[in-house]
């Protein structure tokens, strides 16, 4: 469900203010696209839906650092991605990626072939997944969560050009590793 900013703007206010009932309709809105945020980081499902539970309680503890100026979509896809790189650094050598989650847009047409294009999407989520988790968030911001640069870039917490360098450098690295993958004798 899509939020114009006046309605955002409103339901910040209240959420500033204490209100319990903005409180339910932040996560009615956002519940969904923060655990689909967490399963594209390469979460698995029910640690996705514990960070899920864990971002909204964060965005609750820190609601007064909610500022006017920043928008919400920002704001949560920020918090999540705190809460989600707290999980990779006190997990580190305990974790398994998984690629479930990663949802790859579907550009083939019927005259496509099904079985090579199927397994293009397997090297793009194996690639994504093996990204530093840096990189991967900004991926999945602006690619897979259809986030504007200025607001990906406002939820990864750093500047519009660092933003756009980090997405650079994954886009080089994903490049890199598929072409290396496709010369890969099978």
């Amino acid at each position: 469900m899509e939020y114009s900013e006046k309605r955002q703007d409103s339901l910040a206010a209240r959420l500033r203010a204490g209100d319990r009932a903005a409180a339910a309709e932040l996560v009615d809105i956002y519940y969904e696209q923060i655990y689909v945020f967490m399963r594209r980081l390469g979460h698995s499902h029910q640690v996705s839906e514990d960070l899920t539970q864990e971002s909204f309680l964060a965005a609750w503890q820190h609601i007064g650092q909610l500022r006017g100026g920043k928008t919400l979509n920002g704001w949560m896809y920020r918090i999540a991605g705190n809460v989600s790189r707290l999980y990779w650094r006190r997990h580190k050598r305990s974790y398994a990626v998984s690629i479930e989650g990663i949802d790859v847009p579907d550009g083939g047409g019927p005259e496509c072939n099904k079985t090579g294009h199927l397994e293009q999407l397997g090297r793009v989520k194996n690639a994504v997944v093996k990204l530093p988790v840096k990189l991967r968030q900004a991926v999945v911001l602006h690619y897979m969560q259809h986030l504007a640069i200025a607001e990906a870039a406002e939820a990864a917490g750093v500047r519009q050009g660092t933003f756009k360098s980090r997405l650079n450098r994954a886009l080089k690295i994903l490049r890199s590793r598929i072409i290396s993958e496709e010369a890969k004798p099978l």
